[in-house]
């Protein structure tokens, strides 16, 4: 089943209200938070984009959607990095779906080339870590970091990690909206 541009939207508003993990701001508020960390950068729209929508996958695992069968790894991790591909892809270009696919995998490989990464995690990201296979070996960075979009995925980990401020001001989730339906159709500018 794949989403549309108005699905996605309603999905953010019906259900970016849950708590995202064990962190102190909603599914909403991270999404916006990180968006807005990678727009400040100077990111491309399909990078914004992705920041947006890179844990969209939680919003659809087991038990936030009533029509949909997905259910956590038997090791707790819900694998949300890989569940938003099937139904994002026929809206979104590799441009997003890569970052979002490879975000998780990016946390892993920025523990093992940055010594100092580790302890800017916070503790749900440390917890979720070890579900997710741990930090890379030397041989598996090196693969990541031959991987199409492997830098803008280490970017937007790191606008992720620091996406956890409660009460931080972000523009409005239209602003956001907006730049999805502007790299739908792309690059042109669409009316919401």
């Amino acid at each position: 089943m794949a989403l549309t541009l108005n699905d996605i939207t309603e999905l953010l508003h019906t259900q970016g209200s849950n708590q995202y993990g064990g962190e102190a701001v909603s599914q909403l508020e991270h999404a916006l938070q990180c968006a807005y960390l990678a727009e400040q950068a100077q990111e491309t729209a399909h990078t914004i984009t992705a920041a947006f929508l890179h844990d969209i996958g939680h919003l659809l695992s087991a038990g936030k959607r009533s029509d949909l069968l997905l259910t956590p790894a038997p090791n707790g991790d819900d694998l949300h990095q890989y569940i938003a591909l099937p139904f994002l892809r026929t809206v979104l270009p590799d441009a997003v779906l890569d970052p979002i696919k490879l975000h998780v995998d990016a946390k892993r490989y920025l523990c093992a080339v940055d010594k100092r990464y580790w302890s800017t995690l916070s503790d749900a990201s440390k917890k979720s870590l070890e579900l997710q296979g741990g930090i890379y070996s030397d041989e598996q960075a090196e693969e990541f970091e031959s991987r199409r979009f492997a830098q803008e995925s280490a970017r937007l980990r790191r606008y992720d990690d620091c996406a956890k401020t409660p009460g931080a001001w972000t523009p409005p989730i239209e602003h956001f909206i907006e730049i999805l339906y502007s790299v739908a159709s792309g690059g042109q500018n669409v009316n919401i």
